[in-house]
């Protein structure tokens, strides 16, 4: 058997003396694994780095088989962000909860673009660091592809659309302020960012994070399972920076 398509690269596990086994993410074929010859070599590292664009072949004798794949570099994301130890954290947490939490080998297009949008982003030298923002959004886009979105454009009582400023930690709604009233306590907080209401203010983003976070502890990282420690230390870095 074999097949074609793009892929991101999530991880690389070392298999023998330079063989890995890495794992990626296409859009046609879901997130995938399969050996690379001489991908732990100092060459192949540069190649399945965390976070490149490759155009990848996986041959296996059976579709239930691990296979082998076969990459060319087209873009290297990963690279890029090295030297920016917030945006490689960024990185590597979007990598390990598509990971951990997408079903093998079952399609993911929306995501797939969603993550090459936030690689872009990760990227951006544009004034402002929109990136963070963009991370949050990210982590909705994951939420609403397993099947947890939350409906963040109207008040789940009211119906209006303006001053939402909460989440119900039960159905994933907005609440707008006026609603909330002596509930508001028990509800989460939804950042103004995420409210429509323009760009984030730097203490927002790990508020954004937060609210992303329950859900998916949740939802998707029920006990035993746990958010992904790559996760937790963007959290760190970007409550440092508040």
């Amino acid at each position: 058997m074999e097949w074609r398509d793009e892929a991101i690269v999530l991880s690389l596990r070392p298999h023998g003396e330079s063989a890995a086994i890495v794992t990626m993410l296409t859009p046609e074929h879901g997130r995938h694994a399969g050996l690379a010859r001489g991908a732990d070599g100092r060459r192949g590292r540069s190649l399945y780095q965390t976070g490149n664009r490759v155009q990848a072949v996986w041959r296996a004798r059976l579709g239930e088989q691990l296979g082998n794949f076969s990459c060319e570099l087209v873009e290297a994301h990963g690279g890029r962000l090295i030297e920016d130890p917030m945006r490689l954290a960024a990185l590597s947490s979007a990598a390990a909860l598509v990971e951990a939490a997408l079903p093998e080998r079952e399609p993911h297009r929306f995501l797939y673009d969603r993550l090459l949008a936030l690689l872009r982003s990760l990227q951006s030298d544009e004034p402002g660091m929109r990136w963070p923002q963009d991370y949050v959004r990210w982590e909705l886009d994951l939420l609403t592809e397993l099947g947890f979105g939350l409906d963040l454009s109207r008040c789940a009582v009211t119906g209006v659309t303006t001053d939402l400023a909460f989440v119900s930690p039960r159905s994933g709604r907005a609440v707008s302020r006026r609603a909330a009233g002596r509930y508001r306590d028990r509800l989460l907080h939804l950042p103004e960012f995420l409210g429509g209401a323009g760009p984030a203010q730097p203490d927002e983003v790990p508020r954004g994070l937060a609210l992303t976070g329950y859900f998916l502890e949740q939802h998707v990282f029920t006990p035993p399972k746990a958010l992904p420690p790559a996760r937790n230390r963007l959290v760190q870095f970007l409550e440092r920076r508040k």
